[in-house]
Formats: structure tokens, C-alpha cells, sequence
């Protein structure tokens, strides 16, 4: 290795393949790539050529690409002007509204109400109550107690889920959309209401159209396309679709007013309103301002997308955004986190259950850097980038993670959940009173309500602390054998 040409060196580790792990190990098991004195080229600008190497990376990612020169030295600023750690930032972030890689391959979670989908290597696995069809295994099954994996087109891989009240949606890596569930709103996006879809059913009005992120609210459905369109179909009655008015949609229409705004990057839905999140860091809400969810300091519907001004006024670049039932949540570029909404139980994390007009810095994690926020009723997550989990709001159920209630269920102000300590968490999903989270390793976690099964845990009705979930070899709808090995091993 030491004879190679250090700038063939550069090329191969800079070349996108590698992520801020990979980078790591690369670091840890050679010295050559310790020392910034054996690459000439850095002419000792950077400590190590994998910190060179990191920074390359960095330039050529598309979120750090459209970051303004401020705004890109406050994130260096905030890694303490380590690449590899703003590498680690952008990555975490990008996977926080898709798959995360763990070594049991890319994985994703995403929680409904009552039932739980999780991506494995491209397969889905769905487990809890499937009244509505919402687990996707068809007409005979109205609950799974444990995991299973969901039907789909053999030849296609699934890269993207979404799990709201009663349906459920599907991208695969072709880009096309599938979905299931309660179709009497026209939110699975078939041109027809009144049946429910009890297995994944392709959206043909999508074909053509590569998508690549969907959000699932309740009865309405926002789909995000390869090139940062947006379409969505369902129910309309807050404006929540985007169109200007308050009619319905049977099937996915284009949300014209983006093509003169910017690249969409990322969707989220809420209970009647949906956020939008374009390239140039500004949030765009419509739909319901019930609670003050939209963030724009009144409770006025918006049936157009309309940018949150208190970020805007304050070249605040944010980055994701996550809908909860009552509030809302954004992280921007450096890490810091905001919540607005109903305070309720405290799912503001300020240290009280008053409401916030407007989106409001969350001071008590300010020496922290978020990667991943996620927000549901009356309680919301926080991801670092160093692994740990935060979470703060009402305790019911134990879907906080936290044993122990004490005097009350609530908790105010973000806590570190100190249950999973020993874990690095890549992503988390919180459902109405259940909680399930993704390790780095591959390890799932559940909490919370189990009554009817949504945790995947078959032998208990409901766990106060994380449990390890474990997906075993089983049988697939068409009643055929599921060659995939477990997803989670048992943890010592």
C-alpha cells in the first residue's frame, strides 16, 4: 500500500464508496494514513489523508454543496474543523429520511399508529394490527405478533417506507410507488375510495415518474420524486395537499408552485399538514395550522406551500423537518434543533407545556450535534451524531424508553436515554405509543405499547425499557421460505 502514488491513494478513498466508518478503519489500521507529513500534496493542511480524503468527500455531497460559504463554516466550526466528523454529520443526516448502513445492510423503521415496517437489504418486514391492510399480507391476516416479510416484486428492491395511521407506502429502486391500507380517502393514490388495499398495489399514475421518498399522513399521502418534485393525493380538507384549494385527490397530482421555489429534498407529513424541505434550507408548511404546526406565529390553513419566514429571516439553513400530531421539529445545517407547537407533556423540550408560535432553538442540547429528529404525538427523539438518543415528552406506555416515571409522566426537557447507552442508534421511529430504533450494528430495539403486536415482541403485551427485536427465518405471503437470516442476533 505505502508504494502506491499517495494523490492514486487519494482517488480511491475520496471516491464516495467509503463512509465515515470505513474512513475510520482505514485510519486505525495503517499508519501512512495517520500522518499528514506522508502525503505531500495536503502541503499540511490537513492531519491525515483520510482527512483529506473526508473533505473531498464533503465537497462533492450534495447537501454540503448547496450549503452557503457561512453556513458550511459553521458546520466545520461545530466538528471542531475535523472533516471526518462533518463527513459523519452529512451521512447520518441523508440517511435519517431513508436507509441507514449498518453491518446487517441498510436498514430503515418507520412506525404507524398501531403496526411497525422495517427495511432489511431491500426486503420489508411488517408486524401489528392490520385491520386496514396496512401491513401489506392481504385479506386473511388482521395481525402479525412478530415481524414478516411483506410480498412484494420479487426483481425489485424496496428503498424507502412510510407507516402513518391506517396505510402504508412503498418506493422501490426502480422509483416506482406502491401502496396499502384504508383507501377510503383516496390516499393510496388508485384513482377509486371506498375498498381497502390489503397487499402493496403499484401506483400507476406515478409510472414514468422515479420517486424516491414518500410520507404518509393521515389519509394523504406526499411523494417526492428523483428531481425534487412533489405530488400528493388523499384528503384535502385543510389544504394539506398543496393545491390551492380543498378538494381531494384520487391520484397523485404535481404540486406546481415548487417548480419556481427549488429542489424539494425532503417530505413530511403531519397529522392535516405537510412540510417541504428545498435545497436552498427553507421549509415550506400547509395544511392545518391547528396548534400552530405550520410555524408561521398564527392557527391560518395554508393551501399553498408557504416558507417558515422565522428561519428565512435568519439565514437559518434547515436540513430535515419531522410532522408530529401536535407539533413539529427542524434541524438545520450545524446540528441545532428547533420545535414549535403544542407543548403538551413537554414534546417541546423547553422545560415546560407552553405552546410555541414559531419555531424556538432547543437550548438544552445546544453543546450537542443532532443528525436526526422525529417527532409523533406528544413526545419527539433526538438523534447525536455520536450514537445517543434523546427524548423528551409524555412517558405513556413506556414509549420514551424511560423505566422508571418517578412522580411524572412526563419529561420536560431532553433526557439521554441511558438504556441504550452501549448502543451507537442510527435511527428511530416513534408510532402513537411505541417506539422502535436501529443500532449501528444491525440491532433493533423496541418500547412502548405491544398490545397488538407492533413491536414484533409475541410473548409480552408491552416493555417499559428497549427489548431487542429479532427477526427470524420465517414464511413470506406466498407462503414460501424467507431465506434471510435474522435481522437483529441476540445481544449478550
Amino acid at each position: 500500500m505505502e508504494d502506491l502514488p499517495s494523490h492514486l491513494i487519494s482517488e480511491i478513498l475520496s471516491s464516495g464508496r467509503l463512509g465515515p466508518a470505513d474512513l475510520a478503519r482505514v485510519e486505525a489500521t495503517c499508519r501512512m494514513f495517520r500522518s499528514g507529513g506522508h502525503v505531500a500534496f495536503t502541503g499540511g493542511e490537513f492531519a491525515s489523508l483520510v482527512e483529506y480524503a473526508a473533505y473531498r468527500i464533503c465537497q462533492n455531497h450534495e447537501m454540503f454543496a448547496s450549503l452557503s460559504q457561512e453556513a458550511k463554516v459553521a458546520l466545520l466550526e461545530r466538528c471542531g474543523g475535523i472533516w471526518k466528523k462533518a463527513l459523519r454529520f452529512l451521512k447520518s443526516v441523508e440517511g435519517s429520511s431513508g436507509t441507514v448502513e449498518t453491518a446487517s445492510g441498510n436498514m430503515q423503521v418507520s412506525t404507524g399508529r398501531y403496526h411497525t415496517l422495517l427495511i432489511h437489504d431491500s426486503s420489508v418486514y411488517s408486524c401489528g394490527s392490520s385491520l386496514c391492510g396496512v401491513l401489506g399480507h392481504g385479506q386473511d391476516i388482521t395481525q402479525c405478533g412478530s415481524f414478516r416479510r411483506v410480498n412484494l416484486p420479487s426483481l425489485s428492491q424496496v428503498v424507502n417506507i412510510s407507516a402513518s395511521h391506517n396505510h402504508t407506502a412503498f418506493v422501490m429502486q426502480t422509483g416506482e410507488v406502491f401502496s396499502c391500507g384504508d383507501n377510503s380517502s383516496y390516499c393510496c393514490g388508485h384513482g377509486e375510495a371506498g375498498r381497502t388495499i390489503f397487499k402493496p398495489t403499484r401506483i400507476e399514475a406515478l409510472d414514468g415518474i422515479p420517486c424516491k421518498q414518500v410520507a404518509t399522513g393521515l389519509s394523504f399521502t406526499v411523494i417526492l420524486t428523483g428531481n425534487g418534485q412533489v405530488y400528493t393525493c388523499g384528503s384535502n380538507s385543510h389544504g394539506q395537499l398543496g393545491h390551492g384549494d380543498t378538494h381531494d385527490r384520487s391520484e397523485p397530482k404535481l404540486i406546481s408552485l415548487f417548480e419556481g421555489l427549488g429542489k424539494v429534498v425532503q417530505v413530511a407529513a403531519g397529522a392535516s399538514y405537510t412540510f417541504a424541505v428545498t435545497d436552498d434550507g427553507v421549509v415550506h408548511s400547509f395544511g392545518s395550522c391547528t396548534n400552530f404546526c405550520l410555524g408561521h406565529g398564527d392557527q391560518h390553513d395554508e393551501l399553498l406551500p408557504r416558507a417558515i419566514q422565522h428561519f428565512c429571516r435568519r439565514n437559518t439553513h434547515i436540513v430535515r423537518v419531522s410532522a408530529g400530531d401536535e407539533h413539529a421539529v427542524a434541524l438545520d445545517s450545524s446540528g441545532y434543533v428547533y420545535t414549535w407547537g403544542r407543548g403538551y407533556c413537554g414534546a417541546l423540550g423547553h422545560g415546560d407545556e407552553t405552546d410555541r408560535t414559531s419555531p424556538e432553538p432547543l437550548t438544552n442540547l445546544k453543546n450537542k450535534i443532532a443528525v436526526q429528529v422525529c417527532a409523533r404525538k406528544r413526545k419527539t427523539f433526538v438523534l447525536t451524531d455520536e450514537g445517543s438518543a434523546y427524548a423528551f415528552g409524555w412517558m405513556g406506555f413506556g414509549s420514551l424508553g424511560f423505566p422508571d416515571k418517578g412522580t411524572s409522566d412526563k419529561v420536560m426537557k431532553p433526557m439521554f436515554l441511558e438504556s441504550l447507552r452501549s448502543h451507537y442508534i442510527s435511527q428511530i421511529s416513534t408510532g402513537l405509543y411505541h417506539t422502535v430504533a436501529v443500532t449501528r450494528k444491525g440491532l433493533v430495539f423496541g418500547f412502548g405499547d405491544n398490545e397488538r403486536g407492533q413491536l414484533g415482541h409475541e410473548w409480552m403485551r408491552g416493555c417499559l425499557k428497549p427489548t431487542e427485536i429479532v427477526v427470524q427465518r420465517g414464511i413470506d405471503d406466498t407462503g414460501t421460505t424467507n431465506g434471510n437470516v435474522a435481522i437483529a442476533a441476540q445481544s449478550g
